[in-house]
């Protein structure tokens, strides 16, 4: 019956591909750099920029962090 069947989320069905992510989220921080070399002129978009940057490399330091400790499947 239908009402006996557990509910899951589309993402309990399959892994998450680990690796591609990281490329991705490598290719995304390589492309905000090389933004920097464009024709604006003030520094406010260089700070966002360099800003989201770090974010992304921080966030992905702490995935692989807490994967390798076992914190994270």
């Amino acid at each position: 019956m239908a009402a006996e069947e557990p509910v899951t989320s589309p993402d309990q069905h399959a892994p998450t591909p680990v690796k591609a992510a990281r490329i991705a989220g490598t290719v995304v921080i390589v492309m905000l750099l090389l933004m920097l070399f464009g024709n604006h002129e003030g520094n406010v978009e260089s700070i966002w920029l360099i800003g989201i940057a770090g974010l992304l490399a921080v966030i992905m330091i702490i995935d692989i962090v807490l994967r390798r400790n076992g914190l994270r499947d």
